[in-house]
């Protein structure tokens, strides 16, 4: 992985960001295929659709 990967996963983790949101960030920024159906949560997409953009601006919006 890049530095940016583990620079913002800790920047969420440190932000106590929805760990679903954080996982599918990851997920998405490394473009893994989707969990199985039954395992996907809202925070969950829009974190996979979120790294796959290589957005960074959105994960305040999960912040538990």
């Amino acid at each position: 992985m890049d530095k940016t990967y583990y620079d913002f996963t800790t920047k969420m983790e440190e932000a106590n960001v929805d760990d679903e949101y954080v996982q599918g960030w990851q997920m998405g920024y490394i473009d893994m295929p989707d969990r199985e159906e039954q395992r996907i949560t809202e925070a969950w997409s829009a974190g996979k659709e979120d790294g796959a953009a290589k957005n960074m601006e959105n994960y305040t919006n999960f912040t538990k």
